[in-house]
Parts: C-alpha cells; sequence; structure tokens
C-alpha cells in the first residue's frame, strides 16, 4: 500500500490529505501556527498518521506542500533588508514603475512601498546594449567596494538587475559570482535567473521580490525537508508552484516569487482534475476558505495561464495598483472574502465585508479566543447554516455568546438585529464574490453565465449557491472533501516547471539556430529540476508556446504549439496559431500588420496522476438526522440536516437543507435540489 501526504497552509487553517494508492482519504485541518509554520504543519501531519493508524515511516508515497510563507512575507513586510544592484544611472527603477497611473482621476493614489528603500539601491556602471553586446563589464574594484557597502548595509540578500540582461546575462552572471564569494552569507539571485524577460520594471520588481523571500523560503524548505526526515518521513518533499506544477524543494528555495499563489493554483487544479473526470469542459471554480475566496476560468479543463500577476495590490480590483511578478501562474482572482473577513461600517454607514481577516489568531469571535468583530463565520452561525457543536466534527467548539454579542454591537450601529446583520454580512460577501468573479471573466472576453460553479474551501459549500445564482451558473458542484481540496489538488499534479525567456524577433526574421540555443537551454533547465523532483528523462513531456503581438502593440497574446517549432520550423503555423487565438481575443485582426515573437514559453512536465475516487459514498439512501432552525432565508425555518457520509449514489435532497461533513457545511437553499452523482459529488441545480 503506497501512502501519499499532502498539506496545505493557508491564512487561517492548515489542510492535510493522506492519500492511499486505492484513493481513500483521511483528512484533517488544524489553524494555522503564523508564528512557527511548521508547528501546525506537524500537528495536523501527526493527527492525520493517528487517524489512518499507519506511522511515519509507512508514507512511502510523494509528499506535496503548499504553503503561504512567501505571500504573507510580502503582504506583511516580514523579510529581511534586501539589496537591489542596477546599471549605474537607473537605481530609481521601482520608485519610477512603470509611471502608469491605474486611475487616472484620484488625487490619492497609492502604490505598495518599494521592497527595496533607496538607500539599499545600488548603481554600477556596465551596460549591456538590446542585442546583447556587452560594451561595458564591471570592474573588479568597483565590485568588490559594491560588496563592502552591501555589507556594511546589513542586507540579507541581493538581487541583481542590469539592462537587457535577458539578451546577454553576462555582466550579471559575473557580479553575482563575486558578490557570493565576498558575502558567503548573503543570499544572490539575478534577473536573467529569475525573470529574464523583456521590460526593466517588472524584471526588476520580480527579481526583488525572490531576493526579498529568499531568507525566508529556503531555510524554511530546508528546515521542513530535515524535520520530516527526523519524523522517519524520508522522502524530499515538492512544493507547489503558482504556475500549477510541483518542484523539489530547493529549486522551489531558490525561486520562492514561483510559489506565491501555490496554494491557490493547487485549488484550481484539483477543479481542472474534476472537469476531466465529469466530462465538463468549461466551468468557474470557487474556492472560499478562511481569509479568501478565489475564483477561475476553466476552458477546455485547463485554467488561464498568466504571464503577470500582482502581489499586494492597494486597492483589490484595481491592476497596476501592486507589484508586478513576472512569472507563469495560474490567472485567478482573490479577494478578501474569506470566514474570517471582518464586517465593518465605512464613512458612509454602509455595511462592509473584508478586506480585513481575523485569520487564525485570533480569528473570528466564535473561536473564542479574544476576536471582537463580527465576521462571516460569525455570521453562518448566527443564522443557524454551522453548528456550534459540531465545527470540526466537534473537536473545535464555538462561542455561540461571544458571536451574539459581536453581531449585536454590529446591528446596534446599524439600527438592526443581530439576526438582520448576519444576513447582511451573508448578503455583502455573496455580492462581493460574485463581483470578482463577473470582473475576472469579462475582462478575459468570457461569457460566465451557464457555467457550471465548482466549490471548496471551508466556506465554499456555504455560500456556493448565493453566488451561483448571481452568476446565472447552470449548476454547483461540491466535491468529495472539499474543504482540504487544494491539499488534494497537490497530490493531482504532475511534477511540472515553466520556464521563459525573452527575444524580440520578428516572425518573419527567425533565427532558427538561436531559437535552438534559447529552447534548449530552458529545456535543460526544466529537465534538471525535474530530475531533482524525481522524474526520469523517459517520463517528461516538453510543451513550446510563446508570447506574441502585431508589430507596434504594447501587450502580449501567449500562444501554444501543437508540435515543437524547432522540429517544424513552419512560420506560416504559428501565424495561423496566433491570427485566430487574436481573433478570438478581439474580434479582429490587422492582417497587414508583421507578426513579432517578444517571448519563449517551454513547460517541462512529468507524468499524469490517475484518478481514484475520493469519494465513499453510502450503499444505501439515508435520512435526515435531525432538523434546526435556520434565519438565512427567513426567520427561524425550520430546516433537515443530514450527514454527507450517508447519501447514496443517485439521491435527492430538496432545500432548504444543509449538508454536513466534518470540515465544512454545503447549504441548499429554498428552491434548489441537490443530487449525489457517480463520483460522489453533490450536484445543486435551482429549480
Amino acid at each position: 500500500m503506497t501512502y501519499s501526504l499532502a498539506v496545505d497552509i493557508g491564512g487561517t487553517f492548515t489542510d492535510i490529505v493522506l492519500r492511499k494508492s486505492d484513493g481513500s482519504l483521511t483528512v484533517d485541518k488544524t489553524l494555522t501556527t503564523h508564528d512557527d509554520l511548521l508547528r501546525g504543519f506537524f500537528g495536523g501531519v501527526h493527527a492525520v498518521l493517528a487517524k489512518a493508524g499507519i506511522q511515519a515511516g509507512d508514507v512511502n508515497g510523494v509528499v506535496v506542500h503548499a504553503t503561504t510563507v512567501v505571500t504573507n512575507a510580502l503582504i506583511e513586510r516580514k523579510g529581511p533588508p534586501t539589496a537591489l544592484v542596477v546599471t549605474e544611472g537607473f537605481r530609481d527603477v521601482l520608485v519610477i514603475r512603470n509611471e502608469h497611473r491605474y486611475d487616472m482621476y484620484d488625487p490619492q493614489i497609492e502604490f505598495p512601498e518599494p521592497l527595496v528603500p533607496e538607500h539599499l539601491t545600488f548603481g554600477l556602471a556596465e551596460r549591456t546594449l538590446a542585442d546583447g553586446t556587452v560594451t561595458r563589464v564591471p570592474e573588479e574594484a568597483e565590485i568588490e567596494a559594491l560588496a563592502a557597502a552591501i555589507r556594511a548595509s546589513g542586507a540579507h540578500s541581493v538581487a541583481i538587475c542590469f539592462l537587457n540582461s535577458f539578451a546577454n546575462p553576462a555582466n550579471e552572471t559575473k557580479v553575482a559570482g563575486a558578490l557570493a564569494r565576498l558575502l558567503q552569507d548573503v543570499f544572490v539571485c539575478t534577473s536573467s535567473d529569475v525573470a529574464p524577460q523583456i521590460r526593466e520594471y517588472p524584471r526588476a520588481s520580480t527579481t526583488t521580490v525572490n531576493a526579498y523571500a529568499m531568507p525566508i523560503s529556503l531555510p524554511y524548505l530546508r528546515r521542513l525537508t530535515t524535520r520530516l526526515d527526523q519524523e522517519g518521513i524520508g522522502q524530499t518533499p515538492l512544493i507547489m508552484l503558482s504556475s500549477g506544477g510541483v518542484v523539489g524543494a530547493e529549486t522551489a528555495g531558490r525561486n520562492p516569487v514561483r510559489m506565491i499563489e501555490s496554494g491557490p493554483a493547487a485549488g484550481a487544479l484539483a477543479a481542472c482534475h474534476y472537469a476531466e473526470i465529469l466530462g465538463i469542459d468549461r466551468l468557474m471554480s470557487f474556492d472560499m476558505g478562511g481569509t479568501t475566496a478565489k475564483a477561475c476560468l476553466i476552458e477546455n479543463r485547463t485554467p488561464l495561464v498568466t504571464g503577470l500577476f500582482e502581489v499586494d495590490r492597494r486597492y483589490r480590483f484595481k491592476e497596476g495598483s501592486g507589484i508586478p511578478v513576472t512569472v507563469p501562474s495560474i490567472d485567478l482572482i482573490e479577494i478578501g472574502a474569506g470566514g474570517g473577513s471582518i464586517a465593518r461600517i465605512d464613512d458612509l454607514g454602509l455595511l462592509k465585508v473584508g478586506p480585513d481577516s481575523a485569520g487564525s489568531d485570533p480569528g473570528p469571535a466564535c473561536y473564542g479566543r479574544g476576536g471582537q468583530g463580527a465576521t462571516v463565520t460569525d455570521a453562518d452561525l448566527m443564522l443557524g447554516l454551522i453548528d456550534a457543536d459540531n465545527f470540526l466534527g466537534g473537536e473545535m467548539k464555538l462561542d455561540r455568546a461571544a458571536t451574539e454579542a459581536a453581531l449585536t454591537r454590529l446591528g446596534s450601529a446599524l439600527g438592526a438585529s443581530p439576526v438582520q446583520a448576519a444576513r447582511g454580512i451573508y448578503r455583502v460577501v455573496t455580492e462581493a464574490m460574485a463581483n470578482a468573479a463577473r470582473s475576472h471573466a469579462t475582462d478575459r472576453g468570457v461569457d460566465y453565465r451557464g457555467l457550471p460553479l465548482f466549490a471548496f474551501g471551508g466556506a465554499g459549500p456555504l455560500h456556493a449557491c448565493g453566488v451561483a445564482e448571481l452568476l446565472q451558473s447552470s449548476s454547483v458542484i461540491v466535491p468529495p472533501q472539499s474543504s482540504v481540496l487544494s491539499a488534494f489538488g497537490t497530490l493531482v499534479t504532475p511534477v511540472r516547471l515553466d520556464l521563459v525567456r525573452s527575444d524580440l524577433v520578428r516572425l518573419d526574421a527567425v533565427d532558427w539556430a538561436r531559437v535552438e540555443r534559447i529552447l534548449g537551454d530552458l529545456e535543460r533547465e526544466g529537465r534538471a529540476a525535474l530530475r531533482e523532483a524525481g522524474c526520469t528523462d523517459a517520463e517528461m513531456r516538453i510543451r513550446i508556446g510563446a508570447d506574441m503581438r502585431y508589430s507596434g502593440q504594447q501587450n502580449e497574446v501567449p500562444v501554444t504549439f501543437a508540435e515543437d517549432p524547432r522540429r517544424t520550423r513552419d512560420v506560416a503555423a504559428i501565424a495561423a496559431i496566433f491570427a485566430e487565438d487574436y481573433r478570438v481575443l478581439y474580434g479582429v485582426n490587422p492582417s497587414h500588420v508583421p507578426m513579432e515573437i517578444v517571448t519563449w514559453r517551454v513547460v517541462v512536465e512529468g507524468p499524469p496522476i490517475r484518478f481514484h475516487a475520493a469519494g465513499r459514498p453510502a450503499a444505501a439512501a439515508g435520512e435526515p438526522r435531525r432538523v434546526r432552525p435556520v434565519h438565512a432565508w427567513q426567520d427561524d425555518q425550520p430546516v433537515a440536516v443530514w450527514n454527507r457520509a450517508d447519501l447514496a449514489v443517485g439521491q435527492t435532497i430538496e432545500g432548504p437543507a444543509i449538508i454536513e461533513e466534518r470540515e465544512t457545511t454545503t447549504a441548499i437553499p429554498p428552491g434548489w435540489s441537490a443530487t449525489i452523482d457517480p463520483v460522489g459529488c453533490i450536484v445543486a441545480t435551482k429549480a
């Protein structure tokens, strides 16, 4: 018997999944321990091993980890001092940004403070031209003086980003080697390794983020590897990346910028996994946890992938208000609307929910750990949607008196009763999540109406039907073990690494010898990373794509080639693929304009993971366990409460109904019905 282990550390809960080779799962949730993430990690691991009745040494499959350690460090600015080395005369690159105002008419526009302050930004006399020609090489004496200045500054890490280094990394490589030799206790990374792409500011920003997180991520992952070995789990952990793949801990630790969206990406990949099993080509994944809610479009059973996203946005929906990161990532939208999101009254006297979260400490008022603000979880408890005595299967009793006190304070300020305040929170957070999903879809030219909503996360099944109604979704699908689906997603995700390198060239002037060299370098780098993760060369698959545009345009369209262009060298086929993708996105084609390749993309992927059903539906149709008053839809409405484990395939439940399981609860509103499908999913539809 093979046992594989997955751990997903979120902002509020840490989810643990132990998977047997027959597909059966043993799961657990524990509060995230932000002071020491490994304490919560191994506390949950010990709990799930005890439930399964096995020892740590019995874990003989993969160990996969998704974590918020990098995201938390960036948002909370917990990283140590970081230095940035740039071409002389360009020390203001992080301050000037790209001179774009994301809101032209807001006089109070805000941007996040640069991760590297002015006094830790250093210029060095060097120059590389756009064609890769090096016209000035840094002098050894200047590099030694730079090292002395960095040592005196107290910086723990250094990011190096020179002009046009994506075209020729020679100067960056020389300086990085010298600094690593002269500053042996300082982490060093270069833009030519982290983000070898055109455009100076995003490249500098991405490299800075990587350097800022390295002193946190690399020691953390090394401690994790050591601790696993000490616990008797000998496998080297695999780490989930934002792009939807997993790699070895050492590779991930050196490239922490690739881990920023690891947890949400795992959830999106799990949605794709179920789309394949259920035979659904298009759906909207909806992941609502304790801190945030995420939405992702799944097209042709695969998620959309973007080459640019932002972290630490000053305004949640304002593109351009955050720190840009140019690494491949699952394209999703994330808002501060989770179970721990705190309700408040704004300056206009209106009820708002989030983005501030109570997290795991102190948590919502109902956790009884000192939280004072009314949260979404408190509203769910007040409305009767969750049971104070059955939270986490009764292992974590909720404090109803604390919830009532928090909602009484909020209701008094609104001139409403506690129940009315709770209904307001429920409605506001549902509208916020639906609005985010609409924005995400319409910005990408996708009609979201009629798409099934695939709901998971600790709070997702509670709110999914309300969101689906606003989105005009055809159905809501709640998979087995939905509360820990992101952790499950890491176990059904193949080992994979996405790599990019810019090389601006007209399509009618492609130098295929140069293309062979660029793609060959990227493929070798990817294969080396996958070997570290335990893959053999025979198991690896290579996919090649590019970011393309019409000459003179500012933005590119990513395309994927059905065949390796190095083998076919078919320029006409490449042009046809780009033209079709451009037409689908924009509806027109300026066919008289020459095409350009801006960036090459290579995906190196391991073997696919075979599916084994995670759900074990009951053999015969069950009956409701009890009836309790619920106030979500009307006052004191008697609602039947079902245990999910009692439901059999084909059984249909008419709403209103509550379906409970240890880690989450599914709410079926009046006018809806739910059926158990052959895989064990709850499929809810509105009459």
